[in-house]
């Protein structure tokens, strides 16, 4: 039988492509993690602790913007161009950061590496949706989520001791110099591939688009910093941030996304909450096991490593038997486990019982999220033409960001609201529940896209 017959993400014509796209979202995994990891280390080092959660939420905020950006770009021009321009800034900001010497530096480069990266997750779903046949999505996205599989179990590890015994700039540093490796591997490959072209005349508003984009980074870093006034003041400041951020990503997602329409829609909306709840959490478990248990970095780095594996296996699991699972099962599955990481977590700050409940329950949540993060990614291409393929793309990335940015920032706020000691973690871990609650609404209403029911 031929190759032609049996395609695969590594039969010649994709191999290098493959591998290329593969160590990027690995770098972007470890940059990732590394900053999950080094962030209260970060914070007191640069004496930035009220600006803790804009670090995480300005990332994801700037993200936005690079995701209309290549999303428009990619259908209008093709892949290639905006692939090449977000990785750019991405090693760009990854410099601004490992060099800064002031907190206020350091999230300036934060905010160029989210331009970068949020491009950079688009422009690759864009290559996946013009080089690869819908047969073997499934496959290619559950060797992204896979990518993340080494990362998170060396990953925190790594970030966390060259914290300790080296210096926190090198997580940084590192991953930039590495990254500029891969993605020279990738474009040399690129050159010689039809991509395809685009559709100019079918990008229509991208001006008005990167506005509304821009409202909802701003916006988001604002719920952010408000967490530095007093309250009474950020509280009102942070409620009419929300309410902008609202209006302007509305008509950056698919229509009906907020009221979690059946089909694209619910998708969309529900990539943003679940990515809220879960890295909401995350950011502030390995504060809590530092602040309350007394771990240093490179043991805070640890404690995730079991939700690495777990998120492996549910990739896995997607990859071979999403279709069998179907769409609706595979969401409440993974709300359930993740549920259950959540749940473990908070009764471990509420009680301060061992810290091994937290390394434990947050696996659960490392599975759900490798068992559903793909399944949507695959929906939303199934949803889509080509000549749509880079706004649904985007679209699907901006929920992530802006769900990931919004959470983390109101968690941020009301730490800062309770005092910033351990006693507020509660209260974060709690926030993650009622959100992921709120996810089961879309998750009954993904339908199934150009698949069989």
């Amino acid at each position: 039988m031929s190759v032609q017959a049996f395609p695969s993400i590594w039969d010649r014509e994709r191999i290098w492509v493959t591998i290329g796209a593969v160590a990027l979202i690995f770098l972007a995994a470890i940059e990732s993690l590394a900053v999950t990891t080094v962030m209260p280390v970060v914070s007191a080092a640069l004496d930035g602790q009220a600006l803790y959660a804009v670090a995480f939420a300005g990332t994801l905020a700037t993200s936005v913007i690079g995701m209309v950006a290549c999303g428009a770009w990619s259908d209008a021009r093709g892949p290639r161009g905006p692939l090449y321009v977000a990785v750019s800034l991405f090693i760009a900001g990854l410099l601004i950061s490992g060099f800064a010497f002031t907190m206020e530096q350091f999230l300036v480069g934060r905010l160029v590496q989210g331009l970068g990266a949020g491009g950079e997750t688009v422009a690759l779903y864009v290559v996946v949706a013009r080089l690869y046949p819908p047969q073997l999505h499934g496959r290619i996205f559950a060797a992204f989520a896979a990518a993340w599989v080494v990362p998170a179990m060396i990953g925190p590890f790594l970030a966390g001791a060259v914290a300790e015994f080296l210096d926190w700039r090198w997580a940084f540093l590192g991953v930039a110099v590495l990254t500029a490796i891969a993605f020279l591997m990738i474009a040399l490959r690129l050159r010689a591939l039809d991509l395809g072209g685009g559709d100019p005349s079918g990008v229509v508003g991208l001006t008005k688009r990167l506005l509304l984009a821009a409202v909802v980074a701003v916006a988001a870093v604002v719920v952010g910093i408000s967490a530095k006034a007093a309250p009474e003041v950020g509280w009102p400041i942070a409620v009419v941030a929300l309410v902008a951020i609202g209006v302007a990503v509305t008509p950056l997602l698919p229509k009906g996304a907020l009221r979690a329409v059946r089909g694209l829609p619910s998708v969309v909306l529900m990539r943003g909450l679940v990515a809220g709840a879960f890295f909401a959490a995350e950011a502030y478990i390995p504060y809590l096991l530092i602040v309350e248990f007394g771990f240093t970095s490179t043991w805070a780095g640890i404690a995730l490593m079991l939700a690495a594996f777990a998120w492996a296996g549910g990739s896995a699991l997607q990859g071979r038997y999403g279709e069998v699972l179907g769409n609706r099962r595979i969401a409440l599955i993974s709300l359930g486990l993740i549920l259950i990481a959540v749940v473990s977590v908070l009764f471990t700050a509420l009680t301060a019982a061992s810290p091994a409940i937290v390394v434990v329950g947050w696996g659960f949540a490392g599975g759900g999220m490798g068992l559903l993060y793909p399944r949507l990614t695959v929906l939303t291409l199934a949803y889509s033409a080509p000549g749509n393929a880079g706004f649904n793309s985007s679209a699907l990335s901006i929920s992530d960001a802006t769900g990931s940015a919004v959470a983390v920032a109101l968690a941020g706020l009301g730490v800062a609201t309770l005092g910033g000691g351990a006693d507020a973690f509660p209260l974060v871990f709690a926030f993650s529940i009622a959100v992921l609650l709120l996810a089961m609404l879309p998750g009954l209403r993904l339908g199934h896209g150009a698949e069989p029911a």
